[in-house]
């Protein structure tokens, strides 16, 4: 009796142990789990992300201005960058700056908005449907490749000068984009995750709502910032060549117009505001939602 009560206890401090070890297992994986988000001073944020730029900006400025006094070529192809400046000035008190700025800003956003119905459901379907991916999928690489100014020409001679023309140019070079950086995304998922969801009752709709459009987020955002890329692009194309009064003067169009008076001022302020839009739109729209979706994954712990 003593040897078995000996050997009992003896379990029992073994099955104790056991206990023990995994329960610091659980606690150690919740450890690492709860990860916790540092807020980061905002003088580091300035530092980390305000200063670089600034300094970048800085030093283009100074390197132009020394340019300009060196007198290496004419001030009719360099202008001084206080020349651009007069330029913005002129174009705030007659009222014209953001005009330019909103004609092409709501044609880009509305251009991108048609490509995004238009490509997520395409991307889906290539993705999803090998007959259809055997068809489109060579199709859309071969027009994503195709330069956006391509189509310029062959959509003002079928919709003529007006702002279809603009978002079929938009569409064209957009679509491809969206569509293949949604193929890519939902390639890269696990095929696990795609049992998994379908062992749940996962078919279907619900199957690409729940399951597919969630797990290919990092390539569809991707997709989506280049789709962005080709809309503005494709955009100051087709403003550039296709030029009418009837469209209202773009930024595009303010670009043709300083080419045409000789106005390298003009050139270089149209230059600047097309920067200025699409560093905009990458700051406030595709940043936030790339460190969304990072700090969703857990690979982003500081905000």
């Amino acid at each position: 009796m003593a040897g078995t009560d000996d050997a009992v206890g003896v379990d029992v401090d073994t099955k104790k142990d056991g206990a023990e070890d995994l329960a610091g297992l659980e606690a150690g994986l919740d450890a690492l789990d709860a990860v916790q988000a540092v807020r980061t001073p905002l003088r580091e944020t300035l530092v980390r992300k305000v200063l670089p730029p600034v300094t970048a900006v800085a030093l283009v400025l100074a390197v132009w201005q020394l340019l300009v006094w060196s007198g290496v070529t004419p001030d009719y192809k360099l202008p001084a960058p206080s020349a651009v400046g007069d330029e913005v000035r002129a174009a705030w008190l007659q009222g014209t700056l953001f005009d330019y700025i909103w004609t092409s800003v709501s044609r880009g956003l509305l251009g991108f908005l048609l490509s995004l119905v238009i490509g997520t459901p395409l991307g889906l379907l290539v993705a999803r449907v090998p007959f259809v991916r055997a068809a489109l999928g060579p199709i859309l690489s071969g027009l994503q490749s195709l330069p956006s100014v391509a189509w310029v020409p062959p959509a003002v001679i079928w919709l003529g000068l007006n702002d279809s023309m603009m978002y079929a140019v938009i569409l064209l070079g957009a679509v491809p984009s969206i569509a293949n950086g949604l193929v890519a995304g939902i390639d890269q998922i696990p095929p696990l995750f795609l049992r998994a969801g379908r062992t749940l009752g996962a078919t279907g709709l619900r199957e690409a709502r729940h399951i597919v459009m969630p797990a290919a987020l990092p390539g569809y955002l991707a997709g989506l910032k280049q789709g962005w890329a080709f809309s503005w692009r494709s955009l100051m194309a087709a403003e550039i060549i296709a030029s009418s009064p009837d469209l209202g003067v773009g930024l595009g169009q303010l670009l043709e117009h300083g080419r045409n008076n000789s106005s390298m001022s003009q050139v270089f302020l149209a230059i600047f505001l097309i920067l200025v839009v699409g560093i905009a739109v990458d700051l406030l729209v595709f940043s936030p939602l790339e460190r969304w979706v990072l700090r969703g994954r857990g690979l982003l712990v500081t905000r």
